[in-house]
């Protein structure tokens, strides 16, 4: 909030591995201080209108924190248990009610922004003659993001500072959604501690429960660490882009590995597996004078990358091209950052053999990445070891005979196939690696893990005049 410079605690929701990202990210953007987290929460206290924290990358839900305090312990009696929730879960009334003033300022906040949003897409849509028909969709697209729950009025447009009493305000309806692990969740189950807390908020503070419909949702996550509380500020998560039409990785993964890497204005940016383009759109948010190219084989994918690139505006700034991974289309040391989620055959069909073909992967994309690019590889848990290996050991040479890997993928396997003029290999092009790793993150993709691995390219390779020509008569002939 920035009116007068309050500073506002909030707290974002991340998924594994994702807490640095998220924190680096508070810090450069926002300038967030109390920077600090738990596993898969990061808290924080800025003074950013609340627009600003709204375009969170690396968040999945945002939270105005009501509470934050060590655990509690539960007695066994349900009646001393009740008194325990009392005094340790609601505890002063009057900080939920500075909780529900400043939560009802920022919805304030949210309308404001949402109707000068409007505003804008009203006057282009008049500018081009066509009318309020698209800014009535656009419209519900704005609420539905937004989601400002109904039966909330406009609170007075200043910040309040604290202390004193709380200005008078209609008792809202509300829900309890109660998490809990360790020794509490052995005695109670979420539903049953909703229903305490629920009954103790109900009288206390005079709040109206509703199960249904309620005008907001008190969320309380207890663990055998910590007692949270806090309230959405918004109901669909930070994570979900409106630009992606069609789903890929996740959009925090991938802007985390956008994050990575150094982006300059007219930089060159390949995925050369890019799906339905996830990771280039994620990068293209970010840097607004570099050049994007994508890459994949599968057709299928292709065409819900060029959905997904006309619906986020990017179509003169993203180049997508049908073609191989192991066969690039284009000439060597022409690339500045190589961006790349390799295929773990789980979400998508893989044909072939994963680990057999990384040598050849890899070492394409090692050949187009200039002197000081940067390569950024997402990667199953067995691929990650592979990965080091053939890095530490300096062998990158990959198998110069034709096998069932360049054969043509079915399914929906990304980038793999051989397409395009054959390429052989010598055994003396890629004798020692020029890639230098820089860090490595493990991030949870779901209902796997996944490995982010940083490398920079120290030297250009030299490669046989013969194998140069080849990719330069397939780049100038695509």
């Amino acid at each position: 909030m920035s009116a007068d410079g309050r500073c506002v605690r909030y707290y974002c929701t991340a998924g594994g591995g994702m807490h640095t990202f998220l924190a680096h990210e508070l810090k450069r953007k926002l300038r967030a201080t109390e920077v600090e987290h738990i596993p898969g929460r990061v808290f924080f206290r800025c003074s950013s209108d609340l627009q600003e924290v709204m375009q969170l990358k690396s968040a999945e839900r945002l939270f105005l924190l009501l509470s934050r305090a060590p655990p509690i312990s539960l007695p066994k009696n349900p009646a001393k248990a009740s008194h325990v929730i009392q005094q340790s879960i609601v505890g002063d009334p009057d900080n939920w009610r500075h909780a529900l003033f400043t939560w009802n300022l920022l919805q304030v906040e949210i309308r404001h922004a949402q109707a000068r949003s409007l505003k804008r897409k009203r006057d282009v849509e008049e500018d081009k003659g066509e009318g309020g028909v698209s800014c009535a969709a656009g419209s519900e697209r704005a609420h539905t993001h937004l989601g400002t729950p109904e039966g909330t009025h406009d609170a007075p447009a200043h910040r309040h500072q604290g202390g004193g009493n709380v200005p008078a305000q209609a008792a809202p309806t509300f829900r309890i959604s109660c998490r809990c692990s360790g020794a509490v969740a052995r005695h109670y189950s979420s539903q049953n501690l909703s229903r305490i807390i629920g009954v103790a908020v109900a009288r206390e503070l005079g709040w109206k429960p509703d199960l249904r419909e309620p005008t907001l949702e008190v969320h309380v996550y207890l663990s055998d660490d910590h007692s949270v509380i806090g309230i959405p500020l918004i109901r669909h998560p930070l994570a979900s882009r409106r630009y992606m039409k069609h789903t890929g990785l996740r959009s925090t993964v991938a802007w985390a590995m956008t994050s990575l890497c150094p982006m300059k204005e007219a930089s060159v940016i390949l995925d050369p597996m890019c799906g339905v383009g996830t990771i280039l759109l994620e990068a293209a948010q970010e840097c607004a004078h570099a050049v994007f190219i994508g890459m994949d084989t599968e057709e299928g994918q292709l065409q819900k990358a060029v959905e997904n690139v006309d619906t986020a505006g990017q179509k003169s700034r993203i180049l997508l091209v049908q073609s191989s991974c192991m066969a690039i289309p284009l000439p060597t040391a022409s690339v500045d950052v190589v961006l790349c989620d390799v295929p773990f055959g789980r979400k998508f069909s893989c044909s072939v053999d994963m680990p057999a073909a990384l040598p050849r992967i890899l070492a394409e994309m090692e050949r187009v990445l200039c002197e000081g690019g940067c390569l950024i590889i997402l990667l199953s848990l067995q691929l990650s070891a592979q990965m080091k290996k053939l890095v530490n050991s300096n062998a990158l040479t990959p198998q110069s005979q034709m096998t069932e890997l360049d054969k043509d993928p079915q399914g929906k396997s990304r980038g793999l196939g051989m397409q395009g003029p054959e390429h052989s290999w010598g055994t003396d092009e890629l004798a020692l690696s020029s890639l230098q790793l820089q860090n490595i993150h493990r991030v949870s993709l779901g209902s796997s893990d996944g490995i982010i691995h940083t490398y920079t390219k120290i030297q250009t390779l030299k490669h046989t005049h013969a194998n140069t020509h080849t990719h330069d008569e397939t780049m100038s002939t695509s």
